[in-house]
């Protein structure tokens, strides 16, 4: 069978004190990759793509289904490892080790193109993870406030005498963290027109 990147399903995740994995420290990711893919959040939950046209939550569909089923059944003392959305082993481990290991879209130097990347993804070896989306804990928009304030406040010292103040930032507020941007300018000084 085919590896699926499509799915016409809905996923939400739990609310309330009901485990459906074995301990709180297993339902802790379980709910976070579930939330990602809520349809309230991801911006195309369908093709598991949360943010940025293709950053996903896990390889495909197969991967999800594995480390959910992965995550419902993972013992106090072992690590799940997950390779780029693929959920590739569990490791006995202790209890005090963390319980989910994440490695997204690694490729060594002479290999890290864009080309080759899509290869890979094109492959199903791969997936592009972004940020936040293939580690589960993209929170929008209040995920990205800190760094896009940090960079206007940068622009204001390199190129504005230290400040933005008096300065205009103009930003079309789009996207799954475009609401950062008016925030962000609005912190650092400056007017933002959005």
């Amino acid at each position: 069978m085919p590896e699926s990147k499509y799915r016409q399903q809905t996923i939400r995740a739990p609310r309330g004190t009901v485990l459906t994995a074995k301990s709180w420290l297993t339902e802790a990711p379980l709910r976070m990759l579930m939330n990602n893919l809520d349809p309230d959040v991801a911006e195309n939950p369908h093709e598991l793509v949360v943010y940025g046209g293709i950053g996903r939550a896990a390889r495909n569909w197969e991967c999800y289904d594995a480390i959910v089923d992965a995550l419902t059944r993972l013992e106090a003392d072992e690590t799940l490892l997950i390779q780029s959305g693929k959920p590739v082993g569990v490791f006995k481990t202790h209890d005090n080790a963390p319980r989910v290991l994440i490695a997204n879209s690694n490729l060594v130097p002479h290999w890290a193109t864009w080309e080759h990347f899509n290869e890979l993804d094109a492959k199903g070896l791969a997936m592009y993870g972004q940020m936040t989306a293939g580690s589960w804990i993209y929170i929008g928009s209040q995920g990205i406030v800190q760094g896009t304030y940090e960079t206007f406040v940068e622009a204001g010292r390199q190129h504005y005498n230290g400040t933005l103040a008096g300065r205009w930032v103009l930003t079309a507020g789009l996207g799954g963290m475009g609401g950062a941007q008016p925030l962000a300018a609005t912190l650092a000084g400056a007017c933002s027109l959005t």
